[in-house]
């Protein structure tokens, strides 16, 4: 599909509505993590289960996903996705048990696992290369308004409704979208089924990974998300805890920071095309360094001031290095995307263990003490990722 066609649009509203529906249900419980942690009896580090297990079954169900729609095709898997997500969301509206809500939880990453990935694919082999570029933008773009839609939602409706209500609000809203997601995506046209065998997998994950290249960008796309999921699941509980003491709501509305993640994946998308996607990368990470250090003032207008630049410097970030993936992937495309985000996902599921060490004995300082720690592995890793694209970005400028 060329870019600014009918079908263009279709299947790029599409896919960022099954986006932002993904991000929406993983970002749910955040803002709740205080009154779940006090309902339930838990530690911080229990409560942040409930998002941790979702990014570790997303993680692990992407390398399935993957091959399995190399042989049945994009549009039928997402479908079966999102119902999937759809009725486990509504589910959790009824738990009584924090061990049943984290099943739940499981369910829920094992199914929206399909749609990032798969789109992913799609978008790499349905769209030109322009199309490419701006379509995946705009598509991570609607990750961070579902995540931030998540948090404020979830945050807003649990003060004044309870938690459960948070959970039936956006599964009645999941119905909706998931109408408008099988009505208006184009069936597939360029795809062509290949064999699911074990060994054809294997081997395009292992050639993928034997790639210098991919797999830096995979790394640096997995650290990122690392840092920043923990940095927000411990940012509640410093917020709701002294001196700020802030309610569920205050917390959630503290989220609309998000937008300028979307913004920043947007303009990522149009940019990297000119700039190179290893400098993005890098301009990211110097502006997600730049946020988590104002924090550090202690003082609520600078923090939010740093939340907006933590979220535009990690989507910027995500949106070049994911990028970078899809354009040099080569063959087994959806292997390859599979693989970023099973890096990307696992990152994010582990991020709060990392960072607890450093929230017990340092606290806030400490949390962002360990982030800085990563983002020096990151540039690293960018700076080679460089190296390897000027050659193909000086042909551009000349």
């Amino acid at each position: 599909m060329n870019y600014g066609t009918a079908d263009y649009w279709r299947a790029t509203a599409a896919l960022s509505m099954g986006s932002f529906l993904v991000f929406t249900i993983v970002y749910l419980t955040q803002p709740l993590l205080p009154l779940l942690a006090e309902e339930f009896a838990l530690s911080e580090t229990q409560a942040s289960l409930s998002v941790s297990v979702v990014m570790m079954c997303i993680s692990a169900a992407l390398l399935v996903y993957g091959p399995l729609s190399d042989a049945f095709g994009r549009k039928p898997l997402m479908v079966l996705c999102m119902a999937g997500g759809t009725v486990s969301t509504l589910c959790t509206a009824f738990v009584g048990d924090y061990s049943l809500m984290i099943v739940l939880r499981a369910v829920q990453g094992l199914c929206l696992a399909g749609i990032p990935a798969l789109a992913m694919a799609y978008m790499g082999e349905e769209f030109s290369e322009k199309a490419l570029s701006v379509s995946m933008g705009i598509n991570i773009g609607a990750n961070t308004i579902g995540g931030m839609s998540g948090r404020v939602l979830g945050g807003v409706i649990a003060d004044h409704f309870g938690w459960r209500a948070s959970f039936a609000v956006i599964g009645t809203l999941a119905i909706v979208l998931f109408a408008l997601f099988v009505w208006l995506l184009p069936a597939s046209r360029a795809f062509r089924p290949m064999p699911v065998t074990l060994r054809s997998a294997g081997l395009a994950l292992l050639g993928h990974v034997r790639n210098p290249p991919l797999l830096a960008a995979m790394v640096v796309g997995g650290l990122h998300f690392f840092v920043f999921i923990g940095y927000f699941n411990y940012l509640t509980f410093w917020l709701s805890g002294e001196p700020f003491r802030l309610s569920a709501s205050a917390i959630g509305l503290l989220f609309f920071a998000y937008l300028a993640g979307t913004l920043g994946s947007i303009l990522s998308g149009k940019l990297s095309d000119r700039w190179g996607k290893a400098r993005c990368v890098m301009a990211g990470i110097a502006i997600f360094a730049a946020g988590l250090l104002l924090t550090l003032t202690g003082l609520l207008a600078f923090i939010f001031a740093g939340l907006v630049l933590t979220c535009f410097g990690a989507f910027f970030s995500h949106s070049a290095s994911a990028s970078w993936v899809n354009a040099r992937a080569g063959q087994a495309k959806a292997s390859a995307t599979s693989l970023y985000l099973f890096s990307y996902y696992l990152g994010g599921s582990l991020g709060s263990y990392y960072l607890g060490w450093f929230w017990q004995h340092y606290r806030w300082t400490g949390v962002v003490g360990g982030s800085l720690l990563i983002f020096m592995l990151t540039m690293a890793l960018s700076l080679y990722l460089y190296k390897v694209e000027r050659p193909r970005t000086q042909e551009k400028l000349f």
